[in-house]
């Protein structure tokens, strides 16, 4: 007679596969582990700003250095921290050298008028913002290089072309966004609502606005332009003159209130035309 013993049914166990990684008890891992892609933006950024060394000048420019030259290239995370660093560090130094009669914005507060315009980070829609980051890639140089050698001079002429025509140029293109989509004759792409809207006002007066992405600004002491600029061509649409002394927000008004003659005059020929 045999007895078969209850052991003896049951199936062997597995083999024990030693290539498992199995986490210790208590805390099993289940998901992925973070890393700097993965980080949310606030611990990113507080990340970035330990990396300044504390009551040391030259060490700090050294990193805002790094941080310009190097670390935003990673990727799209670090690139929006380590910009919000740089921009808010170099901010004030950048209005000192804004020349009156100039005004500047690079960081606009939020219009609720103008609340549906794309924005992106990256891609800023304000123009301005690209020349503060011109000024910043500038300054970062040249403190590091002056750091490095006592015989190293800022030079004023460094920085001559960005504040005498490439900043207010660029501010005077804002501003003309601004005052154009409130009158009907500019528009941003992207934006339904704001085309919606620039194109209902526009039709009241047989208006067809222009997208700003086509638009700059032709800049000289005496005389101001506004282009608009195609695949095939650039044609300047409407032209004012100006003075030194005259301020960018009155400039901006006079070429929105000529370009919406400049439109209204040209509807009124492509009627004439048709009929």
């Amino acid at each position: 007679m045999v007895i078969l013993d209850e052991k003896s049914i049951l199936s062997p166990p597995p083999p024990y596969a030693a290539s498992e990684q199995l986490d210790p008890p208590p805390f099993p891992h289940h998901g992925t582990r973070a890393t700097l892609v993965t980080l949310p933006p606030y611990p990113l950024l507080r990340i970035v700003y330990e990396l300044f060394p504390q009551g040391q000048p030259e060490g700090q420019r050294k990193i805002l250095y790094w941080l310009n030259m190097s670390l935003r290239r990673v990727n799209r995370a670090l690139y929006i921290a380590c910009m919000h660093v740089l921009r808010s560090t170099y901010l004030p130094a950048y209005n000192t050298l804004i020349r009156a009669p100039y005004t500047s914005d690079p960081f606009p507060a939020p219009d609720p008028a103008q609340a549906s315009l794309p924005s992106s980070p990256v891609q800023p829609l304000q123009r301005e913002t690209r020349i503060l980051d011109l000024f910043i890639a500038l300054k970062v140089r040249e403190d590091v290089w002056m750091d490095d050698s006592e015989l190293h001079l800022e030079r004023e002429e460094s920085f001559k072309d960005l504040f005498d025509l490439m900043q207010p140029r660029s501010r005077l293109e804002d501003l003309v966004r601004i005052y154009g989509i409130r009158d009907g004759v500019v528009y941003v792409r992207g934006s339904q609502r704001t085309q919606s809207a620039s194109s209902s006002q526009g039709r009241q007066g047989g208006i067809r606005p222009l997208a700003f992405d086509t638009l700059s600004v032709s800049f000289s002491p005496r005389r101001v332009g506004l282009v608009v600029s195609t695949k095939e061509r650039k044609k300047t649409v409407v032209e004012v003159g100006r003075v030194r002394e005259d301020p960018l927000e009155t400039t901006a008004k006079r070429l929105v209130r000529e370009l919406r003659a400049s439109l209204a005059a040209s509807s009124r020929n492509h009627m004439n035309t048709a009929f």
